[in-house]
């Protein structure tokens, strides 16, 4: 049986609502604003200020000029060529990400365990640089009252970890009723940071000189290492860039793309450009110029404005690490965790309550740790900017094999894309002694969670097809035993893609008897979103009142059992639903004594997860009073 959970959806239903109709066009931009571009629409609360405290040199017009281009050239190519205009185009059936690119180069096309790999340590370096989101996103806001009114210095920390816990308790509650609020409230945000740009901008209009790209250049090439350490600063201002393609299966294409063109992108190059000509002007640079932007008598209700933005961009990185984590789950990569559906209005409305609690422990961790924003920023982006290495790598060979691209052309368009991030993760790695070991450490532990637990598995499954009895050889023995046949209609879920089911087995062996009516299902979860109805279950009789049925779900689908087998009628299989009984095996994994199986510490390690794992009844939503669970040990 395939690991894995997801939403009660098909592909037929995904592709209603992945098809964008004109008149439902902007509004599905305006809730992609709340959803897609929190964590890319605060970054000019810290951004700016960060490139100033690496430059070093405020004073100087080069400088600001420089460092305002490659600000700007970088939320162009990065975000605007590389993700809208190249990677949104690459899709998994209309999901994008990282995991989804990777179940479509290297699971679906054909078996690559490279890619797999670069795939999941990309995903396990989200869930890193995840952590840091919140934090330094919460913090920043609040620090506007150091503008306001010194005095409330001490409490800053203490009111952001007060915010984020609140943040984190509620989730169990899910967010469909506030979350309506969360497009609007983004949208006042991006005009309030746009209108801030352009007063600042009328201070200095000749800022936007650094549209030519001939100053970021020079600035990058004449300054030495402080040059190029500056671009892992610059790069704060697109780490909410790869949120655009993974949350391409929420809204579709053109949804994320309007919303960029129109209203995100012309609000944050306002207002890069509005800091940049208040620093030009003479303006202090001390503290955080984004406030300077602001009128004094209107700086209290733009930290609030501030803080309710950076908690919808927190709340963003929240939700997508629930969901990236029902992903794995569903691909074989992560144990099964229970994973609560908080509405009934989108399946992006979930809850992993395991992900949630270790997120919000990491995330208080360090806002208490490192106190303030600037820190924090130095432990931010190494992890993104290699997850955004990996997706260039990855979008090259989609270049190759699904657009049918020469290597000349693939090879210029993404080797100008690796370029661009490999520079961006060489300067990061400037960050590692200051607090950029952090997202890297946490990435490598979810990475050898994910390894250890699909080894284990695939260990298994090995061991489960080792000593299989074919169902002629299987049947005959039940009629030579006398095995008394009971009314009624047993399920027997298996792993097993042939033969008898091991848990058939056992419970002949066990209960020495056996129903009138079988019925073997193994499920599969494939390397797609969703399965379209007509693909959905394939039935064969293999012995009188005996079938084989083998169901097929996509990643982003939730397995339910009983209202699959009412599909089976139609089929030429009559089960009746109200005379079932579902037998399921629960093995107990114990090391091999002949010293072939895994290495002790990942036996021992996947057997951890394996007892602490969802039950496979709840996972395929199994009625409980129709469910029994036979045990055995399982040597790997």
């Amino acid at each position: 049986m395939a690991h894995k959970v997801s939403e009660n959806r098909t592909s037929d239903a995904g592709e209603a609502v992945r098809q964008s109709p004109r008149g439902k066009l902007p509004i599905l931009s305006l809730a992609a604003l709340g959803i897609v571009f929190g964590d890319i629409g605060t970054s000019p609360l810290y951004t700016f200020k960060t490139i100033l405290g690496v430059a070093e040199a405020a004073p100087d017009a080069g400088v600001v000029l420089g460092a305002l281009s490659l600000v700007l050239w970088t939320l162009f190519i990065v975000t605007t060529v590389k993700y809208v205009s190249f990677a949104m185009r690459v899709d998994n059936d209309g999901e994008g990400g990282i995991l989804a690119l990777m179940a479509l180069l290297g699971v679906k096309k054909q078996k690559r365990p490279t890619i797999v790999a670069v795939g999941l340590f990309g995903a396990a370096l989200i869930y890193g640089d995840g952590a840091i989101t919140p934090a330094i996103s919460v913090l920043s806001a609040l620090e506007g009252l150091n503008m306001a009114t010194p005095a409330l210095q001490p409490y800053v920390v203490p009111t952001a970890v007060a915010i984020l816990l609140a943040l984190f308790a509620i989730q169990s509650q899910g967010t469909a009723t506030i979350g309506h609020f969360f497009g609007p409230v983004m949208l006042v945000w991006f005009v309030a940071i746009a209108t801030m740009g352009i007063w600042g901008i009328v201070q200095h209009p000749s800022v936007f000189a650094a549209l030519n790209p001939v100053y970021g250049l020079s600035y990058l090439f004449s300054h030495g290492a402080t040059g190029f350490w500056v671009l892992g600063a610059v790069f704060l201002c697109v780490t909410g860039a790869e949120a655009l393609y993974a949350d391409m299966g929420h809204f579709g294409r053109g949804p994320i793309k309007l919303a960029w063109f129109a209203i995100v992108f012309p609000s944050l190059i306002l207002n890069y450009a509005g800091q940049t000509a208040l620093v030009l002007e003479g303006a202090p640079t001390d503290g955080n110029i984004f406030f300077r932007l602001c009128p004094a008598v209107l700086l209290i209700p733009l930290v609030v404005l501030a803080t309710v933005a950076t908690i919808i961009a927190s709340q963003s990185i929240i939700t997508g690490a629930f969901s990236m984590t029902r992903q794995a789950i569903q691909l074989g990569w992560l144990p099964r965790l229970r994973i609560k559906q908080t509405s009934s209005e989108g399946y992006g409305q979930i809850y992993v309550g395991v992900v949630n609690w270790l997120l919000m422990i990491v995330t208080v961790g360090l806002t208490i740790g490192f106190r303030k924003s600037d820190n924090l920023a130095s432990a931010y982006g190494i992890a993104v900017s290699l997850t955004m290495l990996m997706t260039s790598a990855l979008l090259f060979i989609a270049m190759r094999e699904i657009w049918g691209w020469s290597v000349l052309a693939a090879g210029t368009v993404a080797g100008f894309f690796l370029i661009i991030d490999s520079a961006f993760f060489l300067a990061n790695l400037t960050k590692i002694g200051e607090g950029g070991y952090v997202p890297v450490i946490l990435a490598v532990c979810v990475y050898s969670v994910m390894w250890i637990w699909h080894r284990g598995a695939a260990a298994v499954s090995v061991r489960m097809h080792e000593a299989l009895i074919p169902v002629p050889e299987f049947m005959a023995r039940i009629a030579e035993k006398n095995v008394p046949r009971v009314p009624g209609t047993a399920v027997f879920m298996t792993r097993t893609e042939r033969d008898t089911p091991p848990v058939m087995v056992w419970h002949v062996k066990h209960n020495r008897a056996l129903h009138e009516h079988l019925f073997v299902l193994r499920v599969e979860i494939q390397s797609v979103p969703w399965v379209a109805s007509r693909n959905r279950v394939t039935i064969e009789q293999v012995a009188p009142n005996c079938w084989r049925a083998e169901a097929r779900f996509g990643f982003m689908e939730r397995p339910h059992i009983p209202e699959l087998l009412t599909t089976s009628k139609s089929l030429g299989c009559t089960v009746d639903l109200d005379d079932v009984t579902y037998y399921v095996g629960h093995e107990t994994v114990v090391g091999r004594e002949d010293g072939m199986g895994l290495p002790a510490w990942q036996e021992r390690f996947f057997a951890v997860m394996e007892r602490n794992a969802v039950h496979v009844s709840d996972f395929f939503s199994l009625p409980n009073d129709q469910v029994v669970e036979i045990g055995r040990q399982i040597s790997i």
